[in-house]
């Protein structure tokens, strides 16, 4: 297996996981941040503690997709690759500060004599991390590796452009939310992730299977160009 196969297999599968522990995150915090009472109802907390460990292993996902692509990526334009990796760090470091901020609403939610109003204001904290962490800090990354993998043609270009329009959808769609428009959890908010998500299991998949299109290589733009003028091949 030549090391950008390995790269692609390795980066497919990171994309994978990160799809996987989000959810599961997603799923198992609800309880939590749902409480209406301030109190945690019975198993609760062990959920929360499940998504706790989803998340801490979301977030070395989402580190290890930009450490893993940047060998590649930084043939076709140094810079963007620098940014998408360190955009990679910056999602993982927000979604992280939301993890704290849940671990610290499990202590407050267990003690009796918590003060009231911290731990709404802790979930408040953890809303914004996500919002800002899994949806702006996504769609721009979002944009950055889609538009090298349009420009390189790495992937086929289909699964490029779901990145191209749902980057730019999912950070309009945390606009929104941040005005009111409607709840980061509707069917608005879910329908403006699609693409993304389709994206993210479509790159996936296509890198696992397939691996870097002919653009991954080294060698010249135009030998590229002669060897496979219309792109990535079936």
């Amino acid at each position: 297996m030549s090391p950008d196969r390995r790269t692609a297999v390795a980066a497919g599968a990171l994309f994978l996981l990160t799809e996987a522990a989000a959810i599961a995150g997603a799923v198992l915090y609800r309880p939590l941040l749902g409480a209406a009472d301030g109190r945690l109802a019975q198993g609760a907390d062990t959920r929360a503690l499940l998504g706790v460990l989803c998340e801490v292993v979301l977030v070395a996902a989402v580190a290890g997709t930009g450490a893993t692509l940047f060998p590649v990526l930084r043939r076709h334009g140094e810079g963007l690759a620098l940014g998408y990796a360190f955009g990679r760090l910056l999602e993982a470091a927000i979604i992280a500060l939301g993890i704290v901020a849940v671990l610290a609403l499990i202590t407050l939610r267990r003690d009796a004599g918590a003060a009231d109003g911290a731990d709404v204001a802790l979930a408040a904290f953890h809303h914004w991390a996500f919002l800002l962490g899994p949806n702006i800090a996504l769609g721009l990354n979002t944009v950055l590796l889609a538009y090298l993998a349009y420009h390189a043609r790495l992937v086929p270009r289909f699964i490029a452009v779901l990145g191209l329009v749902g980057g730019p959808l999912i950070c309009a769609s945390a606009v929104a939310v941040m005005f009111g428009a409607y709840a980061q959890l509707s069917v608005p908010g879910s329908a403006a992730a699609l693409p993304v998500f389709a994206w993210e299991l479509g790159l996936a998949g296509w890198l696992i299977v397939r691996g870097l299109g002919p653009g991954s290589g080294a060698a010249p733009r135009a030998d590229r160009e002669v060897a496979d003028p219309a792109g990535v091949r079936p």
